[in-house]
């Protein structure tokens, strides 16, 4: 019936069983809505992604009117009948995404549902998986696609969380790890590569690019060249993963250069206002479905009012991450002309000629979030952050508000001392994530906090 339709049609998971375009999903009655929303529109009338995001996947008419998505506050969702429950749940266990009902708010949930297709259009993925948090995403993804004996090469360095999961759990679990450092050198990227599969069979790459706090980057192309060697040799060509935390999913798309997950702390840009945790794997159908089965299991899955708070997040990232970039820009420009600052890890400021190269091919933008060394020790790092009024001093990174850490101490406390100085996050290291307060006022903050 009509009445089914329309209902069925705010279901994305449902779509396919009525064989219709996946993207008609908001305005089944409009015929300029369906013109422009098939499988595949021409150039000029497809759709931006800061525009998808104020509908897709929601039809306001089959919720009252509501102009936003309500929040679902429910922990399990009725069967018409018996026959369709057994039906969903064949479906689910068969990992038939498409022939899904709703079940139960562990497997999913229609703000859950939402807020996966839009990331998913944002990222230029098939599809997206979101979580309690991100290392909600990294733990399960790796989980899911990593078994007992199999290695995992990896960058360094990587988040602190991220380091101390590898380090603390997963060694436990019989999967080993072997590490490179700069994600530029094609031959160290080689050797690393050719190490880690005397260790056992390689399954995944793990990246981070641009790193956190250092902004170091590393070159895709190498990392292709790296899976391909791999599975030459192997037979078996291993998961490229990447977080792309600090610039996603405005100034780098890594699915368009060969990465098969892109993760995310949604908790940071995405979600954007320091009110939520939350994270996200985006990548081809096959990998999230693997994923999703694991999240299903572990329960690691995002509660209905945070996977709404990212949908309101969604609407503004665009507008969020360029205006704080602007900012970032202007104040490491400052920076560069103070004594007593002696190095800045903005990636206008990395002046290596093959740095540059990578950034301007992988990057749009350089983001908002940097460090910089001042001269002295940690004592003079404390006494600069410990004399900031506007910046407030706290770990995470990517809200409207501006924040400042001390990395050494806190986020990547758990990394040996001797891989700290190999990555230069040093004594002296101050990050900053730059908001949204006028880049004037952050600016004279930092003059009276430097003693300038």
């Amino acid at each position: 019936s009509r009445s089914r339709l329309k209902r069925l049609l705010c279901l994305p998971r449902a779509r396919a069983e009525l064989d219709l375009p996946r993207k008609l999903t908001l305005w089944p009655d409009n015929l300029f809505w369906k013109q422009i929303m098939t499988d595949k529109p021409s150039a000029k009338d497809a759709l931006h992604p800061e525009t998808l995001m104020m509908s897709h996947g929601y039809d306001p008419f089959l919720s009252e009117g509501a102009v936003k998505p309500p929040v679902f506050l429910t922990s399990t969702f009725a069967f018409k009948t018996a026959k369709d429950g057994a039906a969903f749940f064949d479906a689910l266990r068969a990992k038939e995404r498409d022939k899904n009902g709703l079940i139960y708010s562990r497997f999913n949930h229609p703000n859950l549902q939402i807020a996966e297709e839009r990331l998913a259009v944002y990222e230029h993925g098939q599809a997206a998986a979101v979580f309690s948090s991100g290392m909600s995403a990294i733990a399960t993804t790796i989980l899911a696609l990593v078994a007992q004996g199999e290695v995992i090469l990896r960058s360094q360095p990587l988040y602190g969380g991220t380091e101390t999961l590898i380090t603390n759990v997963v060694s436990k679990l019989g999967i080993q790890t072997h590490s490179f450092v700069n994600g530029l050198d094609h031959g160290e990227i080689n050797d690393a590569a050719n190490q880690a599969m005397q260790l056992g069979r390689v399954a995944m790459i793990f990246l981070e690019t641009p790193s956190n706090p250092t902004n170091t980057m590393i070159d895709f192309s190498h990392i292709e060249t790296a899976a391909s060697n791999i599975e030459s040799q192997q037979g078996y060509r291993p998961i490229v993963v990447c977080d792309n935390t600090l610039l996603g999913p405005i100034f780098q798309k890594p699915l368009d250069h060969g990465v098969d997950i892109v993760l995310y702390s949604l908790t940071k840009y995405i979600g954007g206002h320091s009110d939520l945790v939350a994270g996200a794997a985006i990548g081809t159908q096959s990998h999230v479905d693997t994923i999703r089965a694991a999240r299903s299991a572990f329960g690691t899955q995002l509660d209905p009012h945070s996977c709404w708070m990212i949908g309101r997040s969604l609407e503004t990232v665009n507008l969020r991450m360029e205006r704080a970039a602007q900012s970032a820009l202007k104040i490491a420009e400052y920076l560069s002309a103070l004594k007593n600052v002696t190095r800045i890890y903005h990636p206008s400021h990395i002046a290596d000629t093959g740095y540059q190269n990578v950034f301007t091919r992988q990057c749009t933008g350089a983001g908002s979030t940097f460090s910089f060394d001042v001269a002295g020790d940690r004592n003079n790092a404390f006494s600069v952050l410990n004399r900031l009024r506007l910046f407030k001093q706290a770990v995470s990174l990517g809200g409207t508000e501006s924040l400042a850490c001390h990395p050494r101490s806190t986020t990547h406390s758990a990394i040996s001392a001797e891989l700290l100085d190999e990555l230069s996050v040093g004594e002296s290291l101050i990050r900053v994530s730059i908001g949204l307060e006028h880049p004037d006022d952050l600016i004279a903050d930092l003059a009276q906090a430097l003693e300038v």
